[in-house]
């Protein structure tokens, strides 16, 4: 019905409970889109229709006047007309945080989804400083490359920072996916263009004897450790621990595998007997663990076998290859990583550059960058790439092939 709504009005409105109960509305004769519904119940309550299939309510006829009801509804329709939109203002006013979504919904999908979804949320979470605390439709490409402009002058790697801002695009298309919001502010953001083949960094002949070297030395010095405090123990009356066994401990074997199998760290930590072909001499790095999450197959030279096979005998339980303290996975070898590296005195050589390592030596000995890209895992042949000036007979006889057309 159509009537002016005035304090009268509303006092004299009664709700429909005979026969089949239902609300209804009374739409104002004096302000267009002012709407008074009232329910079975006897609740009146004014809304505002201030575009078509467009309403929000301004609240309850017990607790606001006619007068000012449509003192507001007036207001949200020029708003409207400016081009501010009130269902619009309330949804931004309700969105999340970047720190409130991420700890609210996107943590738990990319803990479900991510292999190292730790390292996802810390690089996410490097940009809370900034923007952590605006609303996610806040957030613009601006406030982005601002902080990224920062980062680079304090020094923060390019490579770095690339990877920092694809976690955050990453959370900004789940955000989009799940309705939490409508645009996606990274658009216009591009990574920091760097030389991907500036740091391809693997062992010269001599690093890599000194690196062995370093890794037998230490088994020596452990191995004489437990036998001068099994030897002390003795003295004592006290009980002795047991020998150390073929390896005194994972550090070398899990270099040795490393650098014979390019396996990367979080697959080695992860690696299960079950997935250890000691017959067919091949190892499983599955889907699950896999950073592609495709399940790949790699085979086991001489040097890995051998190592592989010893620790299997000093290790002869089930589960993990290479189990932590409590036969949990291990999340980290850093200390005793970085000593071995020091006594080698080896410089600028991370644990992960036994992967490059391995890409290096097999197109240095003339395997195909294709062959190199399945060995490794890689999803895109462009990762490959970055090993393909390490072909130098390759690409002069393709150059060579030129001379015969001039």
């Amino acid at each position: 019905m159509q009537k002016a709504i005035t304090a009268e009005l509303v006092k004299s409105l009664k709700p429909i409970t005979k026969t089949q109960p239902k609300p209804y509305e009374v739409w104002d004769t004096e302000l267009k889109g002012f709407i008074l519904r009232v329910q079975p119940s006897g609740v009146k309550t004014y809304l505002v229709e201030y575009a078509r299939h467009r309403r929000i309510t301004i609240g309850q006829a017990s607790a606001i006047s006619a007068a000012k009801a449509r003192e507001q509804a007036g207001k949200r329709i020029a708003d409207y007309i400016k081009g501010d939109d009130p269902l619009e203002a309330r949804k931004a006013a309700r969105a999340h945080t970047l720190e409130s979504f991420v700890a609210d919904k996107y943590k738990e999908w990319a803990e479900a989804h991510q292999s190292s979804h730790a390292e996802t949320l810390r690089r996410i979470a490097s940009f809370y400083d900034a923007f952590g605390n605006k609303k996610l439709p806040e957030i613009t490409a601006w406030m982005i490359e601002k902080h990224r402009t920062a980062r680079l002058k304090a020094d923060i790697s390019a490579a770095t920072v690339n990877r920092d801002l694809d976690a955050l695009r990453g959370a900004f298309t789940k955000a989009i996916e799940w309705g939490v919001l409508k645009t996606h502010p990274m658009v216009t953001v591009r990574r920091t263009k760097i030389d991907e083949l500036e740091r391809v960094r693997y062992l010269s002949p001599e690093e890599d004897k000194r690196l062995r070297n370093g890794l037998d030395a230490r088994e020596a010095k452990r191995r004489l450790n437990r036998d001068n405090f099994n030897q002390w123990r003795r003295e004592r009356g006290y009980k002795t621990f047991p020998d150390c066994g073929a390896f005194t401990d994972h550090l070398k074997p899990i270099v040795i595998l490393a650098l014979n199998t390019g396996l990367r760290r979080g697959e080695l930590f992860k690696l299960q007997w079950q997935s250890v072909d000691l017959i067919k001499r091949i190892l499983t790095v599955t889907g699950k663990t896999a950073k592609s999450k495709k399940t790949r197959y790699v085979p086991l030279n001489d040097e890995a076998f051998a190592t592989i096979q010893t620790w299997r005998k000093q290790n002869p339980a089930a589960g993990l290859v290479f189990p932590g303290p409590q036969a949990e996975r291990m999340t980290n070898i850093s200390t005793s990583w970085e000593g071995l590296i020091k006594s080698a005195q080896i410089k600028d050589f991370h644990f992960h550059d036994c992967r490059h390592d391995f890409a290096s030596k097999l197109v240095m000995a003339g395997e195909d960058l294709n062959t190199v890209r399945e060995l490794l895992g890689h999803s895109d042949i462009k990762m490959t790439l970055r090993y393909a000036h390490l072909a130098p007979d390759k690409l002069s006889a393709a150059v060579a092939k030129l001379g015969g057309t001039r």
